[in-house]
């Protein structure tokens, strides 16, 4: 089993005491990315997760109302 040391989001603001997101990337070629309430993990390449970076940077994801 791989074994990702994880660092919570910068915006987490130190350790998680409630939920946030953490990620990893110590392994080769791969981002994970968990949520400490549900300690699910998701992997990704680094080409998607800087596609997603990018996309998230220029306002892709933004809810309009």
């Amino acid at each position: 089993m791989t074994q990702y040391e994880f660092r919570p989001a910068t915006r987490c603001g130190g350790p998680c005491t409630e939920g946030c997101a953490e990620v990893a990337t110590n392994v080769p070629g791969i981002v994970a990315l968990r949520d400490t309430k549900t300690a699910t993990v998701m992997q990704f390449t680094v080409q998607e997760w800087s596609d997603f970076l990018a996309g998230a940077k220029a306002g892709e994801f933004d809810v309009v109302e």
